[in-house]
């Protein structure tokens, strides 16, 4: 990769937040929903460089690692980005997950600072955990006179921002650390460097054609990976405006969009199905402003995907991406198609292999591997072992199937595959005909122990609200479109699916569900 090929050639976080302090100084850059409280890139700037200097008077150096422990506020990304105009390494860690794992995590990444938000248990996540530990309130109260040594923000007002820290962070250091999916058993954590990040961000800007003049909209977390390339980085790098709120609103949604001229928001499909099974009779001349949602973290059906644009009127894009990986596909402004997770993303190398690893032709179904820059650099093991992700390329443990067009189908994980009588059949093409039937919200498919074909198709069914659904109607609508191998042979009404943080269905769950209930 030649960097003269970058649609952005890659800047430290000093050189950005110069820049884009002397374009537009005023400009809205960052924009609480849930606080109604905003940062311009002028105010942006100044906390950034107050923050290294605080963080250098605590000896808090280059490449140190700063723990943040908080849901989404201004005050948590204003302390980010003072991170790394140091050159230090965030750790962003979930805070949803329990305080005993939390802590486990904190004790595996040493951080030389950590943080935590007052609207949490600080205490009880950090009990136990070594180096320096400091609670964070409100970036704009007033502190005058306020000798509290453990909240940051009244220790920051009393450092000057300049003269600005020396430091600051090449493409080669470490950006980020943070933790994977995980509420039950300890999380890995994934390390990345800042040109990955950059990578990943010049991605999210091609496939949306994002520019400084947009304003987008994020509620999912910051500790995830597709958050910070999604949302994070494009802000960065473009200078636009970003509006973020801690958690999705159903009733706020499209509120938000209209009340700030939103132009792009994030989506998963949790969201789309929420908006989808509670319509709120918005329409496109109800939000003109907003030109693109994007579905990732998870599959949509394309029968869903087509729901969705027919009722809001509103052009979604699905992406495909890991924690591990970064954007591993995605369909673009101007060139896309449903039911795809669109082309490869560029900065990588993308294939989609057999079981030995050898290339495989469009239209054969293989595992996706990937490598290159904009991949991560190491994962850290619950264990507390550093595996380095940069030697080889990384198989993904995706099924999928590339066109002649080059547009990418994710047909499953290989982990998930039910193999009934010797035949590999992937639920995700199950979940889709199930998601066909209206009176459906959810559906997941699984495999199950069977004495005759080694597994059995079943499946869990989340009805849609005041609908009455049965077994019967369920596998009769199976059977009109799926061959008989395929169908599932037993239905079984669950109120909610189990999933992941990230939105993702736990199938192992539904597993062990199965095995409770009904095996033998």
């Amino acid at each position: 990769m030649q960097e003269t090929d970058l649609a952005y050639l890659f800047q430290s976080i000093r050189a950005v937040l110069d820049e884009n302090r002397e374009r537009h100084p005023g400009k809205i850059a960052l924009y609480d929903l849930d606080q109604d409280k905003s940062a311009s890139y002028a105010q942006l700037h100044e906390a950034a460089n107050r923050t290294a200097r605080y963080l250098v008077s605590l000896g808090i150096g280059k490449g140190d690692r700063v723990a943040l422990l908080a849901d989404e506020c201004l005050e948590k990304l204003l302390i980010w980005m003072g991170i790394w105009r140091l050159g230090a390494v965030v750790c962003p860690l979930n805070v949803e997950i329990n305080a005993g794992h939390i802590r486990e995590l904190l004790q595996t990444i040493e951080p030389k600072l950590t943080l935590w938000h007052t609207d949490i248990d600080g205490a009880a996540m950090t009990g136990g955990v070594g180096g320096i530990i400091m609670r964070f309130d409100g970036w704009d109260q007033d502190y005058s006179g306020v000798t509290d040594g453990e909240e940051f923000f009244s220790q920051l007002a009393l450092v000057a921002p300049e003269p600005e820290v020396a430091t600051e962070n090449g493409p080669d250091d470490i950006s980020c650390i943070f933790c994977t999916s995980g509420t039950t058993s300890k999380p890995k954590s994934v390390v990345y460097n800042h040109m990955a990040y950059w990578l990943n961000g010049l991605n999210t800007i091609d496939f949306l054609d994002l520019t400084a003049d947009d304003r987008t909209l994020e509620y999912r977390s910051f500790g995830w990976n597709s958050a910070q390339v999604l949302s994070l980085m494009p802000w960065i790098v473009t200078g636009l405006s970003m509006y973020f709120a801690k958690r999705f609103s159903h009733g706020r949604f499209f509120e938000w969009i209209k009340d700030h001229e939103i132009t792009f928001a994030a989506g998963v499909p949790t969201v789309v199905n929420m908006l989808l099974g509670e319509p709120l009779g918005i329409t496109a001349d109800d939000i003109p402003s907003l030109r693109l949602m994007t579905c990732s973290t998870a599959p949509l059906s394309p029968e869903q995907w087509q729901k969705f644009e027919s009722m809001y009127g509103v052009t979604l894009l699905q992406l495909y991406g890991m924690s591990e990986a970064g954007w591993v596909c995605g369909n673009r402004h101007n060139r896309r198609r449903m039911g795809t997770v669109g082309p490869p993303a560029k900065h990588q190398q993308f294939q989609i292999v057999d079981g030995d690893g050898n290339p495989l032709p469009p239209g054969a179904e293989g595992e996706v591997t990937v490598g290159g820059p904009q991949t991560s650099i190491f994962v850290i093991t619950p264990e507390g072992e550093w595996q380095d992700q940069r030697a080889a390329p990384m198989r993904t443990g995706d099924l999928a199937i590339m066109d002649e067009d080059g547009f990418v189908t994710v047909t499953g994980r290989s982990k998930d595959l039910i193999i009934r009588g010797g035949v590999n059949i992937a639920p995700l093409e199950i979940d889709h005909v199930l998601s066909k039937l209206d009176k459906i919200s959810e559906a997941a498919a699984i495999g199950v122990p069977d004495d005759i074909y080694g597994e059995e198709v079943v499946c869990y069914v989340k009805p849609k609200s005041g609908e009455s659904l049965d077994e019967d109607e369920i596998l009769a609508h199976c059977a009109e479109t799926l061959p008989e191998f395929k169908c599932p042979k037993r239905a079984y009404m669950i109120d909610e699916l189990p999933k992941s943080d990230r939105g993702k269905i736990r199938r192992d769950d539904l597993k062990e569900m199965w095995a409770r209930d009904h095996g033998s």
